[in-house]
């Protein structure tokens, strides 16, 4: 490997590093209409992240869900999502994945986001 080659990926974090990064990300990102991040909403069901052997850039598929599927601001939630690349270092794509199985319900909310909506 050569030397450039090797101080690039020395800076670049690893694909768990990435993932943390991308995760707080999504908890900037709010609901339209809902007073909580849809990381906590529990919109979010997974997020990996890998190295692209061609760009040596980080890669990441975050599946995620809406809180139903007629939901009207899904186009700009998807959006903001995917506008994460543009604001962390060393990551090149996002792509998202928009499940509906297993549908999403309040269970899947955290305590905080609980707390934000007055059911705790």
């Amino acid at each position: 490997m050569d030397e450039n080659k090797r101080a690039f990926l020395d800076k670049t974090p690893s694909d768990e590093e990435m993932k943390e990064i991308v995760i707080e990300e999504l908890r900037k990102i709010y609901d339209p209409e809902l007073p909580v991040n849809i990381y906590d909403l529990g919109l979010i069901y997974n997020v990996e992240c890998w190295t692209n052997e061609v760009s040596l850039m980080k890669w990441c598929k975050i599946t995620m869900t809406l809180t139903s599927a007629t939901c009207s601001m899904s186009d700009v939630i998807v959006d903001l999502v995917k506008s994460i690349s543009k604001r962390v270092e060393y990551l090149e794509n996002v792509d998202v994945d928009i499940v509906f199985d297993p549908p999403w319900d309040q269970s899947k909310m955290s305590d905080e986001a609980k707390l934000a909506m007055g059911m705790l």
